[in-house]
């Protein structure tokens, strides 16, 4: 399945391993060294890069967060659902908690 990450660039989702912030140190050498490998792709057209797909081969810059890209995976269930199951285990307590006037 191709997945849109940003300003008509798509990925093969099969062959993504990990999607992560570009700001932690390790990032930033994986990127500079894909670069100096000439595994880099630069998805980003011409804006700053929010997120780092890495892949089998090769290392993709993209201009979205990686949670926009995150929630493409499946869109069907919802990013919530399947991303941040406690997210919506509070959001359950709390309506419980209203509907029994205890907040």
């Amino acid at each position: 399945m191709l997945i849109n990450i940003g300003y008509g660039n798509v990925v093969n989702s099969n062959k993504v391993v990990a999607i992560v912030s570009p700001d932690a140190a390790p990032i930033k050498r994986l990127v500079q060294a894909a670069k100096e490998n000439k595994t880099a792709v630069d998805a980003t057209q011409g804006r700053k890069t929010k997120s780092v797909i890495i892949t089998d081969n090769h290392v993709i810059l993209s201009a979205l967060l990686p949670d926009t890209i995150a929630g493409r995976f499946y869109p069907e269930k919802g990013y919530s659902d399947s991303l941040y199951p406690e997210k919506n285990n509070m959001d359950t307590e709390k309506n419980t908690a209203e509907k029994r006037g205890t907040i």
